[in-house]
C-alpha cells in the first residue's frame, strides 16, 4: 500500500496540472484576443498546445494530425468566435468557459456517444466559423474547408464504430460536405442572435448538422442490423427534411 500512495499522489498532481494548464491556455487565448487585433497569435497558441502531436517520429505525424483534427477545428473556431464577439466581453467569457468545458470534460471522453457528440460539435462550430470568415474568399477555399471538416468528423465517428472501411466512407462524406460548401458559399445566410453582437447563427451549419445527424443515425442502424431500418431513421429523416425545408422557405431573410 505504501508503494501505491506516491503513485496516487503523482496521479492527482498530474490531473491538477492538466486542469490548470487547460484553463490557463483558454484564458491566455482570451487575453490575446482582447489585447491584439489579429487572430494569428491566438491561432499559434492553439497549434502550440498540440505540440505532442509532433512529438513522435515523422512517419506518424499525419495520423496524429488527423486524429486531433476535431480538436484543432474547435480551437480555431473558438478563436474566430472570440473575435466575432469583440465588444461583448460577457459573451467572450461565456465562449471561453464553454471551450474550457470542451477541453476538460468532453474532449477526454472516449465512449462512442461522446465521440459522436464531439464530431457533431466539430461540424457545427467548424462550419459556423468557416462561413463567418469565408464569404469574401474564393469558393475553392470554402469547399476545401468543408471537405476537411466533413472528413475529420466522419473519420472521428467511424473509428469509434470500428468501421473497417472508415477511410473510404470518410472520403464520401467529405465530398458531400464539399458540395454543400460550394452551394452555401453562393447562398450564405445567417441569423442574428440576441445579445451575441456580430456573432451570427449560420444556416449552413444548421443544415450540415441536420444532415450529419441523419447520416449518423442511418449508419448506426446499419451497424447494428447490417441494413438501414426505415423505422429507426424515420424520425431523424422527418426532422431533417422539415427543418431544412423551413430554413430554405421561411427563414431566408438575413444574409451575411
Amino acid at each position: 500500500m505504501d508503494l501505491l500512495r506516491p503513485s496516487r499522489r503523482r496521479t492527482l498532481l498530474s490531473e491538477a496540472v492538466y486542469v490548470l494548464l487547460n484553463i490557463a491556455m483558454a484564458m491566455v487565448i482570451l487575453g490575446v484576443v482582447l489585447a491584439i487585433n489579429n487572430p494569428f497569435p491566438a491561432f499559434g497558441l492553439i497549434l502550440l498546445s498540440k505540440w505532442r502531436v509532433l512529438a513522435v517520429r515523422p512517419q506518424y505525424w499525419a495520423a496524429h494530425i488527423i486524429a486531433n483534427a476535431i480538436d484543432l477545428i474547435l480551437g480555431f473556431s473558438f478563436v474566430i468566435f472570440l473575435y466575432a464577439a469583440s465588444g461583448t466581453l460577457a459573451l467572450q467569457i461565456v465562449l471561453t468557459m464553454l471551450y474550457i468545458g470542451w477541453l476538460l470534460i468532453l474532449k477526454p471522453s472516449s465512449k462512442r456517444q461522446w465521440v459522436v457528440l464531439q464530431a457533431a460539435i466539430g461540424v457545427f462550430f467548424g462550419t459556423s466559423a468557416l462561413m463567418y470568415v469565408s464569404y469574401g474568399w474564393w469558393a475553392s477555399v470554402t469547399v476545401i474547408g468543408m471537405w476537411t471538416i466533413g472528413y475529420a468528423a466522419a473519420r472521428h465517428v467511424l473509428t469509434a464504430y470500428k468501421e473497417p472501411h472508415f477511410a473510404l466512407l470518410s472520403l464520401i462524406w467529405a465530398l458531400v460536405m464539399a458540395e454543400i460548401g460550394w452551394m452555401t458559399y453562393h447562398w450564405n445566410f445567417a441569423y442574428h442572435v440576441l445579445g451575441a453582437g456580430k456573432l451570427q447563427l449560420s444556416q449552413a451549419a444548421v443544415i450540415v448538422m441536420l444532415l450529419s445527424f441523419l447520416a449518423e443515425r442511418s449508419y448506426s442502424s446499419y451497424h447494428r442490423h447490417k441494413i438501414v431500418k426505415f423505422s429507426e431513421v424515420l424520425l431523424p429523416l422527418l426532422l431533417t427534411v422539415s427543418s431544412i425545408g423551413l430554413l430554405l422557405t421561411i427563414f431566408n431573410t438575413i444574409s451575411v
